[in-house]
């Protein structure tokens, strides 16, 4: 990329000089890797998310001015997650696994209200929740 701009301005008089046209075809070089490299991220990302592929990644090529790569960040789908007990594909925000009952975040022994997995105490009845939530707080006995 720098040869070519050297090359191509060598007769012209107005032209920066060679040292700025070498920072110039570094600097352009540079910004070309960078949007490849989104759009390459773009299209692996997407098919993690369950998302389209190839239609996120030709919006991300086709649409002008990288509008295509930021409009992909705004309008993506959250990650899905595995169920640890069964490994089921699970969306954020479930309190259950859908295929097995596992219990997907903590609750509090006391009033099983949800709670978050750092947490000493309740925040809702005071309960003492020990040394960390144990593995008896976080799964559903399964009834028959």
């Amino acid at each position: 990329m720098t040869a070519l701009l050297v090359i191509v301005t060598h007769g012209d008089k107005t032209a920066p000089p060679p040292a700025v046209m070498v920072l110039l075809g570094i600097l352009a070089g540079t910004l070309i890797a960078c949007y490849i490299l989104l759009i390459g991220y773009v299209n692996r990302d997407a098919g993690r998310r369950g998302m389209s592929r190839v239609l996120w990644t030709l919006l991300a090529i086709f649409v002008p001015n990288a509008l295509g790569i930021v409009l992909y960040f705004i309008l993506r789908k959250p990650r899905l997650l595995n169920c640890p007990q069964c490994r089921a594909v699970v969306e954020p925000g479930f309190g259950f696994c859908p295929r097995c009952r596992y219990r997907l975040s903590p609750v509090c022994p006391h009033c099983q209200h949800g709670v978050n997995l750092g947490d000493k105490f309740c925040p809702y009845c005071g309960g003492d929740l020990g040394t960390g939530m144990n593995a008896a707080s976080t799964q559903v006995p399964i009834q028959k």
